[in-house]
């Protein structure tokens, strides 16, 4: 009898595989969320629109900010900041800048992505907007442009306070927009130690508070944090085989059980999830006709490399389908035109966008008119 429940329990195993039991990954935290970054695909979620403080998560904000400022060329990794008495004065972590001090933008940056000083954003804060409550308007707007749901920041350090609150979705949606659309910030977070002011008499050494960076294989970011409200927690991102993970983990006991969790969490998606490439950039997938172009036909490309999610043992086939935008002419080689859906039946598991792979002119009325004219004679 005992040998046949054994037989039965591994049978489970093989039919339901490790995943079956992922509330089991973060039991010490309050909520938490994997997902695949490319897709923003969800792997793993508990509790994941739960309302909680999130301590210095909230700098991710503020990260993407400051790179949109450097994106943009408003701002410059060179810059020299001015340190402000409300900035130096900042408690919790810090990098410990002086009131006029002049520090770079560049140290600034690796002094919130590294040590998570709260001097150093709200340096930063100061400097882009004028003021940190200034900021703060910027942060939740950005939050509205995300279509965060349970997200609204009181200041831009993390730091308790009323009315500052995101949920483990929200903050991987914010993760997610770090690592995919501004990737500078890995060159940040991925730093595990540096020196700020080296060759001076006030050396300090930054060490990264996300311990991961320097032990869990792929991991590059993201951020930690910890206050008395948000308990310990983590967002961290981990790359392996072109397959980049986002996890969050809240509300954990103390650093060793939110990294040990997290480590569970990345593991589960590592050893249960592929991506799978169905296509590459620049891959013919349309010919479309052109009505008053320059050129009568054009391929139709992808944007992108065309990738999607399967679990491991998934070899599935796929069906797909086109959709176009109502584009107009001219139109220049990359100009999305419209996208393309990949299928499992009747289920879309994602899409990608579609271009041309060259530049179409309009035609004006006198070339319009001298084509149509050589086409009757020619027969073309």
């Amino acid at each position: 009898m005992r040998k046949n429940i054994f037989i039965i329990i591994i049978g489970f195993f093989i039919v339901f595989p490790y995943h079956v039991f992922a509330e089991e990954l973060i039991p010490n935290g309050n909520s938490g969320i994997l997902i695949e970054a490319r897709s923003g695909k969800i792997l793993y979620e508990k509790d994941k629109d739960k309302r909680v403080s999130i301590a210095s998560l909230t700098k991710m904000v503020g990260q993407i900010i400051i790179l949109q400022e450097i994106e943009s060329g408003k701002i410059k990794w060179d810059d020299i900041v001015t340190i402000s008495k409300n900035a130096s004065d900042m408690g919790g972590s810090q990098i410990y800048i002086e009131e006029g001090e002049k520090i770079s933008v560049e140290d600034l940056m690796k002094g919130i992505s590294v040590s998570s000083g709260n001097d150093a954003i709200v340096a930063m804060a100061e400097y882009i907007s004028g003021s940190e409550e200034k900021f703060v308007d910027r942060m939740n707007d950005l939050a509205k442009k995300l279509k965060l749901k349970n997200t609204h920041f009181s200041n831009c350090t993390g730091l308790d306070q009323d009315n500052h609150y995101s949920s483990s979705y929200d903050l991987a949606i914010i993760a997610r927009e770090l690592v995919i659309n501004h990737p500078d910030i890995i060159r940040f977070s991925s730093i595990y130690e540096d020196y700020l002011r080296e060759n001076t008499d006030r050396k300090f050494w930054l060490v990264n508070t996300n311990k991961l960076i320097n032990f869990y294989d792929g991991a590059d970011g993201l951020k930690t944090g910890h206050t008395d409200a948000a308990g310990y927690c983590l967002a961290a991102t981990a790359i392996r085989n072109n397959l980049r993970l986002i996890g969050i983990v809240l509300g954990e006991e103390d650093s060793k059980i939110r990294n040990k969790e997290m480590v569970q969490l990345l593991d589960y998606g590592f050893n249960n999830t592929k991506l799978k490439c169905l296509m590459k950039k620049d891959d013919v997938v349309d010919n479309i006709s052109i009505d008053k172009g320059s050129v009568k036909n054009s391929k139709v490309v992808l944007k992108n490399d065309f990738c999607i999610i399967e679990e491991k043992n998934e070899n599935n086939k796929y069906s797909y389908e086109i959709k176009y935008n109502n584009y107009k002419l001219p139109l220049k080689k990359g100009d999305i035109i419209g996208k393309i859906i990949v299928k499992n039946g009747k289920t879309s598991l994602g899409e990608e966008s579609i271009t041309t792979n060259q530049t179409i002119d309009k035609l004006n009325v006198f070339k319009y008119v001298k084509n149509n004219i050589i086409g009757l004679l020619f027969g073309i």
